[in-house]
């Protein structure tokens, strides 16, 4: 399950069966929300669907609407995460050993990624925890902040990165790259219609996903 946004004016939520590429489910929304996600959860169980489990995104606090049920985290958007605070091209030793060890999640299982994030803690701790000064106040700060925070992200994440190969018997997608194609195909189509007034463009949006829905 994703979100995916048409400029300003609205975002649109999909879910899909991965084993069969079908969407399930999808609606119009102002903004993404966990209880939103939530209620799509409901609704497809409404219709009789076993859930065995679910790839998303790892928006805050998502995690703990499923508890029963097992998540995996998309570990692409993980890098996109890491990549909006160090950037593609870090200039610091320890936050480029920080994107190297995201770019190379893909190759872990859950136990040995953790061994090495804590390496590299121990490795990095005192640049991590360098703080700044004002010397006018006194008042103090994390010197690397956007570091601390991607630190902190996968520090956070990596409870549920590695659901896939925990169970792989599920056959749980680390990614959301099915959707993302999904996301793609349809732009790529409604691009080619410009000029629709947003009713046009919703009905077109309900129409592309009809096609790709379960039966």
């Amino acid at each position: 399950m994703d979100t995916t946004y048409f400029g300003r004016t609205f975002g649109l939520m999909v879910f899909i069966d991965y084993t069969i590429k079908a969407v399930l489910h999808h609606r119009i929304i102002h903004y993404e929300t966990n209880s939103l996600y939530k209620l799509g959860i409901e609704h497809i169980k409404s219709k009789g669907i076993d859930i065995t489990s679910i790839a998303c995104d790892g928006k805050r606090g998502l995690s703990a609407s499923f508890k029963d049920t097992p998540m995996q985290m998309c570990q692409f958007h993980q890098l996109q995460i890491i990549t909006r605070y160090l950037t593609r091209r870090p200039k610091n030793i320890a936050s480029i050993a920080l994107r190297q060890l995201a770019l190379n999640i893909k190759d872990y299982d859950k136990t040995t990624f953790i061994q090495d994030l804590d390496s590299w803690y121990l490795t990095h701790q005192d640049y991590l925890n360098d703080r700044s000064t004002n010397t006018d106040t006194g008042k103090t700060w994390y010197t690397h902040k956007h570091l601390r925070s991607a630190y902190s992200s996968l520090r956070v994440n990596s409870d549920w990165l590695f659901t896939y190969r925990e169970l792989d018997d599920l056959n749980i997608p680390k990614t959301t790259n099915s959707l993302e194609g999904l996301f793609s195909a349809l732009k790529r189509q409604l691009s080619s219609h410009n000029g629709l007034n947003k009713q046009r463009k919703l009905k077109f949006i309900n129409n592309f996903l009809m096609t790709n829905s379960a039966r």
